[in-house]
């Protein structure tokens, strides 16, 4: 069994290690994922404050982690890092699909989707009026999105999972 101590607000994992962000914390810890074994090597973000979530691309090795207004890049073989993006909107959670980050705000509630190679904004899920938070969102290998909120036509308290077909709007470049 594995403990961290530490509020835990994301794990994600490359080959045989898991990453750890937890709350108030500049660190990123690493486990081995056969053993659950804390590694004695941890990357030291100076400057992160607050994460809240943390994704990997397998294609460019590299950790993406949600802070409020900004999102890091950590490289996983160097342990480099960047602050690589700042935002005009509060960062809630992470999901990555081959080369596509999905970035989910929960204040204004909105997804956006960007290219990691460039930073370049995909995509903006519209999503529907009575959304009035958003949690978590995933791409499908169909081209559709799955949004975990807050917020139904039926009931304003009420929590849901939706699928968004069709709501994606694509942006000219």
């Amino acid at each position: 069994m594995l403990y961290v101590i530490g509020e835990v607000r994301g794990v994600t994992y490359l080959d045989n290690i898991m990453y750890v962000v937890c709350w108030r914390s500049s660190t990123i810890r690493l486990y081995n994922t056969d053993t659950l074994s804390p590694l004695d090597v941890v990357i030291d973000v100076t400057g992160m404050k607050l994460p809240l979530d943390i994704v990997v691309c397998r294609n460019d090795r590299q950790l993406y982690v949600a802070e409020r207004y900004c999102i890091w890049r950590v490289s996983v073989d160097d342990h480099s890092y960047v602050k690589w993006m700042k935002t005009e909107f509060n960062v809630w959670s992470l999901s990555m699909t081959s080369r596509r980050l999905l970035v989910t705000s929960y204040q204004p509630p909105t997804v956006r989707q960007y290219s990691t190679t460039n930073k370049q904004l995909l995509c903006v899920v519209k999503l529907p009026q009575d959304v009035w938070d958003v949690y978590q969102a995933v791409e499908t290998t169909h081209g559709t999105f799955v949004v975990c909120h807050h917020g139904t036509l039926q009931e304003k308290l009420q929590y849901a999972v939706s699928e968004l077909l069709g709501f994606c709007h694509i942006l000219q470049h």
